[in-house]
């Protein structure tokens, strides 16, 4: 389980390249609206459960991630994959 702000989360979905998502399902045998889900729609008729919880709270809130392969996988497309995810974790 990861830790991270929702704003933070929006920050690296809304920094991806056009096409991204897609790659993202592609590599991972997901829906695109999974995908979606995970950094924050709300689509709850398409895709599956995404897997995050979202808390109320400063910063967008808390979002707690049941499982980070989606976001390791963005931040890997940024560039960021010696990114620390522990450095956008927020507390508790």
């Amino acid at each position: 389980m990861k830790t991270i702000s929702f704003n933070e989360l929006r920050r690296i979905k809304d920094s991806l390249p056009h096409g991204s998502i897609s790659l993202i399902a592609a590599e991972l045998g997901l829906s695109v609206e999974t995908v979606k889900n995970y950094f924050g729609a709300v689509n709850p008729n398409a895709g599956t459960k995404s897997g995050i919880h979202i808390e109320p709270g400063p910063d967008g809130g808390i979002v707690i991630l049941d499982d980070a392969t989606i976001l390791e996988k963005a931040l890997i497309i940024l560039g960021e994959s010696s990114h620390n995810v522990a450095s956008v974790t927020a507390s508790v």
